[in-house]
């Protein structure tokens, strides 16, 4: 430094860096940023003997296909195969417990599978899980499960003795949206494996996304209280309890079907 002051203005110039947040140096010596420099030679362009064979280069890309490919999953066919690979309940809800696409899984508390009476005559496929449902794992409870026992009991039937339910959905939903189409897809493979295993004589669908996951169709206001046909066997579209606690002028056509299920079991 050539005086006192070039020292005090270098150092108050530092401290101001340092205010800004500097906290190294990055070099010893300045950098002209303003000086000529020679352009970048352009790169001489490939021989012939320099470029890989077409045909090698194709194999290459051929191969980098197949990997992604590979990587690439199903969740559709993977959940086929699990539930395929599954010869009985307990085992159909292990590859359930086992499967890892969905991505309800991972705000779940539980897997809700079933509840009632394996083997029963009557099967009943709930939609999902609501928030308690998710906590106590089962498809109903609360109210629900007693509307639900009422409504069983006026045609001589009981979760307890005579009747089994699944869930088209096993984790609760985390939106009022619904599950996607693509959801509804991946778990269509163990709805179908679910009622086969069960092997009921009736299944009664309760609500919209039962009838999707079974008959592809939607509109419960539509299609309840009229017989459907799915894997041989008979079922029936209904009104689920929720929907008659908010609604409940359509207890006289829950009530309507009820009597269709009773008649069919004779």
């Amino acid at each position: 430094m050539e005086s006192a002051q070039d020292y005090w203005a270098a150092r108050a110039a530092l401290d101001w860096q340092v205010e800004l947040g500097a906290d190294e140096a990055l070099g010893e010596t300045p950098v002209n940023r303003f000086e000529l420099v020679d352009p970048p030679r352009a790169k001489a362009p490939l021989t012939a003997q320099d470029k890989p064979p077409a045909n090698a280069a194709l194999a290459a890309g051929q191969a980098q296909n197949t990997h992604l490919a590979a990587l690439k999953i199903d969740p559709v066919a993977e959940a086929a195969k699990a539930a395929a690979a599954a010869q009985d309940l307990a085992e159909l809800r292990e590859a359930l417990a086992a499967f890892e696409h969905c991505d309800l899984k991972r705000g779940a508390r539980n897997l809700v599978f079933a509840d009632g009476t394996a083997e029963a005559r009557v099967m009943i496929l709930a939609e999902a899980p609501d928030r308690e449902g998710d906590r106590e794992g089962k498809p109903f409870v609360g109210q629900s499960a007693a509307l639900l026992g009422k409504m069983l009991g006026a045609i001589g039937l009981s979760l307890e003795e005579s009747v089994y339910v699944g869930t088209v959905m096993p984790w609760r939903l985390l939106n009022q949206s619904g599950p996607s189409p693509e959801q509804v897809a991946m778990m269509r493979p163990f709805v179908a494996r679910h009622i086969a295993l069960a092997a009921p004589d009736i299944v009664i669908l309760m609500g919209n996304l039962a009838c999707d996951a079974v008959l592809g169709q939607r509109g419960i206001t539509r299609l309840r209280g009229t017989w459907a046909e799915a894997d041989g066997l008979p079922v029936m579209p209904m009104f689920p309890p929720e929907t008659l606690m908010r609604q409940p002028e359509l207890k006289r056509a829950a009530w309507a079907d009820l009597l269709e299920i009773k008649a069919r079991l004779g």
